[in-house]
């Protein structure tokens, strides 16, 4: 099977192409230009320096959230837009269990952690079994000082947060904190694809219509707009 990752939940863009035996190509971009400026050519361009044609792909998988809500619209439009025209399965896979696949057989806790912005985070526990990240304790937002009180034992830290919030991880958990390096905390779209297959194997998938953001909150935007209204 060859499948094509997309993960936009955050700054960091990355796009994949993986088979059954290994990650193909994959382009991961930290900067400043907006996902909606350079995903199709990122797709254009891996695809193109694997080989693969869209109809070469046996499916498609998208980081679902939480994350940017910017970003995970314009990842999941993108890999709607693709699945319309060439009628490939999609595999919806939660953001931060994609961001804990980067941590294998690890022997503690992993604990993937985003800035939910408003003094929050976006944070979830997996536990390793058998090879795969089973949660632990479910997607969620809170804040650190919450998140601190779920830590009994020694968990690593992972994830854009961990070094954001480095600090105050540390102050809250002490010994319990453990950093993972920065190159394990950087999304990366081989991990959406590989759990992606894993789940299109097993018949896990989704369809166009059916494929939508995981927020855990609503978007600034939509509470913005319920406010006027009611001042109306």
């Amino acid at each position: 099977m060859k499948i094509l990752g997309i993960e936009t939940a955050t700054r960091t863009g990355s796009v994949a192409v993986i088979s059954s035996n290994g990650v193909i190509a994959e382009y991961t971009l930290n900067i400043e230009a907006t996902h909606s400026e350079r995903l199709m050519e990122t797709v254009e361009r891996v695809l193109r320096g694997a080989g693969i044609a869209l109809a070469d792909l046996d499916g498609l998988s998208v980081s679902v959230g939480p994350g940017s809500f910017t970003g995970l619209r314009i990842g999941i439009a993108t890999v709607k837009g693709i699945a319309l025209a060439t009628g490939k399965p999609i595999a919806a896979v939660p953001t931060l269990k994609a961001l804990a696949w980067n941590m294998p057989h690890a022997g503690y806790l992993v604990c993937p952690v985003l800035d939910a912005r408003k003094k929050e985070v976006y944070a979830a526990l997996y536990r390793y079994e058998n090879g795969l990240p089973v949660a632990a304790m479910d997607a969620q937002t809170l804040s650190l000082d919450a998140l601190a009180e779920r830590i009994s034992e020694r968990t690593i830290f992972t994830a854009e947060g961990s070094h954001l919030f480095r600090n105050d991880i540390q102050r809250l958990s002490g010994d319990l904190a453990l950093f993972a390096p920065l190159s394990a905390t950087v999304p990366s779209a081989a991990s959406v694809a590989e759990i992606g297959l894993l789940m299109l194997s097993s018949g896990e998938q989704v369809g166009p219509d059916d494929l939508g953001p995981i927020y855990l909150r609503r978007p600034e935007a939509e509470v913005a707009w319920e406010k006027r209204q009611r001042s109306r």
